[in-house]
């Protein structure tokens, strides 16, 4: 029985928050400019940019396509939204740099109760995507749907095993029969091994192919982090649920035969039930730290794709374009989580048309 929740008190303790430091602050309104809504004290849910296509223009992303995701009924969230014991060139985080301040970036401050911040990432998402109602060019019925979510995305911002009670979490999704894709970097496999409740997907994202590479492009704030990492790609194969590594491609740096062939050495210690391939996002404020030229085009990830699957043995199952991703995968046909999208794997072009050859996400 879900317990009441005071919301007035939810948000005096998160306005008194944000508002105790110069940094905190700052953090606060590049957020909620970016598009970001807090929930509990330091959780932030965004609407995704596919929801919009999916209640707009009837296109749907690549989670719908291979695992049957409903796109509009997708609850993007982090329970952390400005913490991570990285610094990656490409990731969209707001770091110290981007606002000239510091805070300690790799401690949680506030642990937000796991109930408050589902509870509170439903009622956000209802509300975004209410704004569609009477939109003409909306589909009401998929509007309607929207308000009964069916998925979240622990994956929006920051890194989430650094919640600690990250399996309660899961737990409090799957209970409301909401399915949960959880993305890590993988710094903390003591948190992985020790999840009282594994989510319905797991992935672990890569970019880096050697010690070396690692610090100078993930950045690490603690040490060993490279060897943490290791630890969790061995962990990835006690894992009941089906599991990624999602490469994530920067032209120049890590697209070449080395990085590739260290890559296929991960997944044979992994053993993931897919690798997706996908090109880096010149998003927030990665663009201080990459350029365009690092943002590669759908022709450079097929063609990493067919070598890491030379090199590994899975095969490649299905693409979607506008979002510069390839699926591969080590069984016939992907595991499917939700009714979305029912022949994805075999026509994405069916659920998601190409409309320009611009990577749309970045105008959203």
């Amino acid at each position: 029985m879900l317990k009441s929740i005071d919301w007035g008190e939810v948000k005096r303790k998160r306005e008194e928050f944000w508002n105790s430091s110069p940094a905190y602050r700052a953090i606060y309104e590049r957020m909620v400019k970016q598009g970001y809504h807090f929930i509990g004290t330091i959780g932030v849910v965004k609407r995704c940019h596919w929801s919009k296509e999916a209640v707009l223009r009837n296109r749907f992303c690549y989670k719908c396509l291979w695992y049957g995701i409903e796109s509009h009924r997708c609850i993007q969230m982090s329970p952390v939204a400005a913490w991570c014991w990285n610094r990656c060139l490409h990731c969209w985080r707001i770091q110290p740099e981007d606002i000239g301040l510091h805070w300690d970036e790799t401690r949680v401050p506030v642990v937000d109760d796991p109930e408050v911040l589902v509870e509170e990432s439903i009622k956000v998402h209802r509300e975004i995507m209410a704004g569609f109602k009477g939109n003409p060019k909306a589909d009401q019925k998929r509007v309607e749907e929207a308000m009964n979510p069916k998925h979240a995305a622990i994956s929006l911002t920051g890194e989430p095993l650094l919640y600690p009670r990250l399996g309660e979490l899961i737990k409090e999704y799957h209970k409301r029969g909401i399915t949960t894709f959880l993305v890590t970097h993988g710094t903390r496999p003591d948190v992985l091994a020790n999840l009282e409740e594994e989510p319905t997907q797991l992935y672990i994202s890569i970019e880096s192919w050697d010690k070396k590479s690692y610090e100078e492009f993930n950045r690490p704030l603690v040490p060993r982090a490279w060897e943490l990492f290791q630890e969790t790609l061995e962990i990835v194969r006690s894992f009941r649920s089906p599991t990624v590594f999602r490469f994530t491609i920067v032209k120049g740096y890590n697209d070449h035969e080395e990085a590739l062939r260290s890559f296929a050495k991960m997944v044979e210690r992994g053993n993931p039930t897919y690798i997706e391939v996908k090109a880096y996002m010149f998003l927030g404020g990665s663009r201080g730290r990459l350029t365009l030229a690092n943002m590669p085009e759908h022709e450079d990830i097929r063609r990493v794709a067919q070598r890491l699957s030379e090199l590994t043995g899975y095969k490649v199952l299905s693409e979607s374009i506008p979002s510069r991703i390839v699926l591969l995968s080590r069984i016939d046909k992907p595991i499917r989580h939700g009714k979305g999208c029912p022949d994805g794997v075999e026509h994405p072009e069916k659920w998601c048309p190409v409309l320009t050859k611009e990577y749309e996400e970045r105008e959203d």
